[in-house]
């Protein structure tokens, strides 16, 4: 139960604990968008960030828009579909707040269901309906794959991993419900397993440095027996396994409230991937892989902006007059008229273009998986990513 104004205004549908760290920087006022709606009634498929964006300009900033606290960040309360959402302006802030029947709505707390309050109760026959699904940060569909399967893995992991050194039969694939047997695993490893295959690296394009392996998940596998050679059967797999294929401890879920906050200034990235294995013109809603990681104080809910690179453009001249006009045949462009001892412009670099922002929802140690949550155009490989 929501028991108060302040703990009902925000909803996170991955629960779990989250503190949001004191920001260094006194953040600039809150601006809305030309004509926001003075209500909106919370529907199945809305997120925080989709609703902060019909008021925001800056809609990653939907934790002030509610009036979010790091207390609250530890303790989310839900906002669910049929919960009716008003903006405040009397404040010297703008706000969401709540209000009506909706499951938390503040109408019931005010017929005398507050904490210390009275209530006659007679009996009665009662039907209600079943609560919805709280409304998620952002979409979960979107980076459901991406939480809890070692897409990444460190050059070191990646060295050490189990591997499979035979199958069932010794066939070259194998699949649900088959044996594989794996060179190791000790008496005291985990039962439970996910089998990958390596992919490949990824390169940092200025350092060089190989920040970690993109791996492709084949499945799950359990141990049956352990040795020096150890016996595992497949649970389930999406693509078939065999010899050279690697093992990585299955994680525990993940289960984290995503609060957006901008990333530090200093914080400096490039995107160098798509997880979706998309080569070029990645679009929103897909995930981005940055080579900035939890070693360069990358967090889970950091925001980046998206910037192409400024284009290197020569300036064109007009063509040579073949008029007989005497007049025409001495036009000049205005770089003529600026520097009369070239015939040949100098290039010129146009300013970077603030495009698009992603938002962190997995951190590894040298690199980061990002959401595209906004873009004008598509995103490309080595696009800049920095606090918005």
């Amino acid at each position: 139960m929501r028991n108060s104004i302040t703990t009902a205004l925000f909803g996170l549908t991955l629960l779990a604990v989250l503190a949001s760290p004191a920001r260094a920087e006194e953040e600039p006022p809150l601006e809305l968008v030309d004509n926001p709606p003075d209500r909106h009634v919370v529907v199945k498929g809305d997120t925080l960030w989709g609703i902060s964006k019909r008021y925001l300009k800056s809609p990653w900033r939907w934790p002030d828009l509610w009036g979010m606290n790091k207390e609250q960040v530890r303790n989310p309360h839900l906002i669910y579909p049929g919960d009716v959402i008003y903006l405040d302006l009397t404040g010297g802030s703008p706000r969401l707040r709540l209000e009506g029947d909706g499951p938390g709505g503040l109408a019931g707390a005010g017929r005398g269901t507050g904490v210390g309050s009275t209530v006659k109760l007679s009996p009665k026959v009662r039907s209600e309906e079943l609560k919805s699904a709280p409304i998620p940060s952002i979409p979960a569909s979107a980076i459901g794959p991406f939480l809890n399967r070692p897409l990444i893995v460190d050059p070191a992991q990646f060295d050490s991993a189990p591997r499979v050194v035979a199958t069932q039969e010794n066939r070259v694939l194998v699949g649900t419900g088959d044996d594989i047997f794996v060179k190791g695993l000790s008496t005291d490893s985990p039962l439970l397993w996910q089998v990958y295959r390596p992919g490949k690296p990824l390169v940092d394009p200025v350092s060089k440095e190989i920040l970690g392996y993109e791996v492709i998940y084949l499945g799950d596998a359990r141990v049956r027996e352990f040795g020096e050679v150890s016996s595992l059967r497949i649970l389930s797999s999406r693509q078939e396994i065999g010899p050279g294929d690697r093992l990585v401890v299955s994680p525990p879920p993940d289960i984290l409230a995503y609060s957006p906050r901008s990333v530090a200034a200093n914080v400096k990235g490039i995107v160098i991937s798509s997880a979706d294995n998309v080569i070029s013109e990645i679009g929103q809603q897909q995930v981005v892989v940055l080579n900035r990681g939890a070693r360069d104080n990358v967090e889970i809910g950091n925001v980046f902006a998206l910037y192409r690179a400024g284009q290197v453009v020569v300036p064109r001249t007009l063509p040579n007059s073949m008029s007989n006009d005497e007049h025409r045949r001495r036009v000049q462009t205005v770089f003529a008229e600026q520097d009369k001892g070239s015939n040949k412009p100098e290039p010129v670099i146009l300013p970077d273009e603030r495009y698009g922002l992603v938002f962190v929802f997995r951190v590894f140690e040298k690199v980061s998986y990002a959401l595209v949550m906004n873009s004008a155009r598509p995103v490309n490989l080595l696009d800049v990513a920095q606090a918005p």
